[in-house]
């Protein structure tokens, strides 16, 4: 390709949407691109930094590879040491010259250190980059590693967005966080003090310590750790500090050949992203538009887009009031989001505040001060109003703006000027004329318009608008498959298919995903295709099926007998805490009445199984997307108030429905009386005795979005109650999209809880005989999941650690005690980790 040359230094995410906004739009080829990266890595999206260190690989985040673009040439690892100019020449550090007829900076920003005494001591960190978090993983588990008592724990310096992720990072690695915030509060940029206050206390309730309005005054070493002495004379021990206090534009180059810079750091831009000189264009972090920089990542698309269109010829322009600088996250499992004038700084602005400490929820918009305009907000606990509210910035108020925030308020209806997709500039105008134009998904919306491309805030409303624009949205389970997952199941059990194999072949296209693959292995599971590790079954499963256990953070798993019930004898009670002494296992008494032993590595479970097994325990399936537990309480055995025998009854449908496998896990409970003590109303589905029978209740969960069953059955004998039952999950099993649980599958049913009264009790659809001959098969039909194991030495071969080493574990490993369970501790340079996902070096996954 000829034409004139680009170039762009900066490899991050906003030169990777230069690159590709050019690309798309130069169709005749005018523009030649050489990138220049600093780091050796390709683009990455720093915006999910932390799921990095929560098991994200580095693949998984990686930007589309810009080096399969003709006319793109991308260089890593030599970044420009010398800008020339008069000659429009770089200079790289390797020594390399380009000259340009165009040069783009977009070297981003470099994380702001305070000049604290003792930053630059060992074991003190910056949280920017992948690089980063490989060296704060590594000295997390050398700190956890170390002899000795006491929780390991981290100084986290800022409690801004990058501040409380690092937060977040230091617990998954198993630190104690502690963020110091010199602002009075979190988040300082986003929120206001009402806000900080609730994120505070629910950060606090996350066992993750929040010190507002002091600073770390100096940092020591003392006794192998290091001691941060705060403003206030306070002093906090810790392993490690991680500094996230801000960040600071890249300028030095800049600087350094001469052009303008904004008063407070950064390249000088105009309207257009030019800078001082005419050849040299600045966008992103490092940008000072009118004098200002921005550290958002949408402010930095939009000047990519400005410079693409002016590379072009266009007239492409931009002012600091167009720039969106709203945000919305999850931090810490808590949403986050504000939007527009945030802080009420607009003369004469009204703020209209709904909190609610009890539910934990903060919600506050900003009005014009004749109530008329929506100038922007902030939402603390439930973020579930953002999508909508966003766009309406600047616009009338369509309701009362209580009504907008309050729980239960009014639903809204956005003009078409609204802004839909921020980070790319979509109006819901232009989204409407996409799917007039023949959009019908919500991959096409994002084909031709590029909305929810980016950090995905918007996806929800674009499904919303294409249905509420009469498209059926597809319910297909991944792009591999046209069908959803009831569909699926449909064709599977009428075609007899055994295989993901032969399901992808004749019905699907391409070798599937980690989407379908699990899905359509629930499937075969639940129709009685054998043990989960049989044939080809074997390569489908998730983390904790591929070894029948459940995987915990540090890379050792937890093993659950079935307790069923919660009914245990003297002698099973004696061999399970033998088993725990004698393998060094951590044991707790879960929620659902039965005993989790932690801390068993690979190849230890096998051996632990068969200590159970004998004893004459099995899976409790604690791994699975299946039964669970059947908790209860003592009923009418021992219990003074009760009216039925609801141990027995527990004992019964656990044994029934144990390895039924589904679309999520399953819960169930069973309560003696109407005082509920096994809390059967919170379950997928319970049972509450009473004195004409039984009580069944279905479509309940626990969780983050706790919803209570509702009544389907009242007063049935036992074998009205089991057969009502049978069929109630035979039929979510067959109906249900994937990962869906019971509670949401039944909203989602037409018609609710009448429509599975009819089909479960009145046999509407005539189906229920299908229904109990599929419970039957699968209760004649159980078997061991552990004990298929230790029968087949084909199956017995997965479960070892290392591949140098299968006898027994690398005898170098270190391992530390945890609450009086050894956990090993991963180290640069261990062997690879054979079968499934185990914690290396970098904290997070790898096969």
């Amino acid at each position: 390709m000829s034409g004139r040359h680009l170039v762009v230094v900066g490899n991050g995410m906003v030169g990777h949407r230069l690159v590709s906004a050019l690309r798309d739009r130069d169709t005749e080829g005018a523009w030649r691109i050489t990138v220049l990266g600093e780091e050796t890595r390709q683009a990455y999206d720093r915006v999910a930094l932390s799921s990095y260190v929560d098991g994200k690989s580095e693949e998984e985040l990686r930007l589309a590879d810009l080096t399969v673009l003709t006319g793109v040439d991308l260089r890593l690892g030599d970044p420009v040491a010398r800008v020339d100019r008069d000659a429009r020449r770089v200079v790289t550090a390797s020594g390399a010259e380009l000259t340009y007829d165009a040069l783009v900076l977009a070297t981003g920003s470099v994380p702001f250190v305070p000049p604290v005494p003792g930053r630059d001591l060992p074991n003190c960190f910056v949280y920017r980059t992948l690089d980063d978090l490989d060296a704060i993983t590594g000295a997390a588990a050398a700190a956890i590693a170390k002899p000795g008592p006491g929780r390991r724990s981290a100084v986290v310096v800022g409690g801004g967005l990058l501040g409380l992720e690092a937060a977040r990072a230091m617990r998954l690695l198993g630190l104690s966080p502690q963020v110091v915030e010199i602002a009075p509060r979190l988040m300082p940029v986003q929120i206001d003090e009402g806000g900080g206050a609730l994120l505070k206390s629910l950060v606090t309730g996350q066992d993750i310590a929040v010190r507002t309005g002091v600073a770390v005054s100096a940092i020591r070493e003392e006794r192998d750790r290091l001691v941060a002495t705060l403003s206030d004379d306070v002093e906090l021990d810790a392993d490690l500090v991680v500094f996230s206090a801000g960040i600071r534009p890249a300028d030095t180059l800049a600087r350094e050949s001469g052009l303008k810079l904004g008063e407070r750091g950064g390249v000088w831009v105009d309207a257009t992203c030019r800078t001082s000189d005419e050849h040299v264009w600045a966008i992103g972090e490092v940008a000072a538009l009118e004098g200002r920089t921005y550290g958002l990542v949408a402010p930095g698309y939009a000047m990519a887009e400005v410079v693409a269109d002016r590379l072009l010829g266009g007239q492409g322009r931009m002012t600091p009031e167009e720039l969106d600088m709203s945000t919305q996250l999850k931090l810490l499992g808590v949403d986050v989001a504000s939007f527009g004038d945030a802080h009420a700084v607009t003369e004469g602005a009204l703020e209209v505040v709904v909190n609610d400490p009890v539910a934990g929820t903060y919600s506050k918009l900003v009005v014009s001060d004749d109530a008329r305009t929506l100038l922007g907000g902030v939402l603390v606990g439930d973020a579930s109003r953002y999508a909508t509210l966003r766009p309406l910035v600047g616009s009338p108020l369509p309701a009362d703006p209580v009504a907008m925030i309050a729980p239960g308020g009014v639903e809204l209806e956005l003009p078409d000027t609204a802004q839909i997709c921020s980070c790319n500039a979509v109006t819901q105008g232009a989204l409407k004329g996409a799917i007039h134009d023949g959009a019908c998904t919500v991959a096409d919306l994002k084909a031709c318009t590029r909305a929810g491309t980016s950090c995905g805030s918007c996806v929800p409303l674009l499904k919303k608008l294409l249905v509420d624009e009469g498209v059926e949205v597809s319910k297909a389970i991944c792009e591999h498959f046209a069908y959803s997952r009831a569909e699926l199941f449909e064709i599977i059990a009428a075609t007899g298919m055994r295989t993901f194999t032969e399901v992808v072949s004749s019905h699907g296209t391409g070798r599937g995903c980690d989407l379908c693959k699990p899905a359509i292995a629930s499937i075969l599971a639940s129709l009685g295709n054998g043990h989960v590790h049989e044939g080809e079954q074997a390569t489908l499963q998730d983390t904790n099926d591929h070894f029948l256990a459940n995987m915990q953070r540090n890379g050792t798993y937890s093993v659950v007998p079935r307790i069923p019930g919660g009914e245990i004898t003297p002698e099973g009670l004696i061999v399970i805490g033998e088993v725990a002494r004698d393998f060094g296992l951590y044991t707790k008494i879960t929620g659902g009445q039965r005993i989790d032993l932690f801390g068993a590595r690979v190849e230890q479970l096998p051996a632990i199984w068969r200590r159970l097994v004998d004893a004459g325990f099995e899976s409790g399936h604690a791994y699975g997307k299946s039964l669970r537990t059947v908790k209860s309480c003592v009923g009418s055995t021992w219990c003074r108030y009760g009216v039925q025998d609801s141990v027995g009854m527990a004992v019964l449908l656990e044994l029934r429905y144990r390895g039924l496998r589904s679309p999520h896990k399953l819960k169930s409970g069973v309560s003696g009386c109407a005082r509920e003590c096994a809390e059967a109303r919170s379950k997928d589905f319970g049972i509450i005795a009473t004195e004409n029978g039984w009580n069944l209740y279905v479509g309940g969960n626990g969780g983050a979005t706790p919803k209570h069953a509702q009544l389907l059955v009242q007063d049935v004998d036992q074998e009205t109650l089991i057969r009502t039952i049978d069929r109630y999950l035979m039929f979510y099993i067959r109906t249900a999209d994937r990962l869906q649980r019971t509670a949401p599958w039944l909203e989602s049913l037409e018609g609710g809880l009448d429509h599975l009264r009819a089909v479960v009790v009145d046999d509407s659809l005539g189906i229920c005989a299908d229904l109990d001959e599929a419970m039957a098969r699968h209760v004649g039909t159980y078997a061991d999941e552990w004990r298929g194991v230790l029968e087949d030495p084909r199956k017995l071969e997965r479960f070892v650690s290392f591949v140098n080493a299968p006898e027994a574990p690398d005898p170098t490993v270190a391992f530390v005690t945890e609450r009086g369970q050894p956990v090993p501790m991963p180290r640069a340079g261990d062997p690879v980790l054979i079968g499934l996902p185990t914690v290396t070096r970098h904290g997070v996954v790898a096969s």
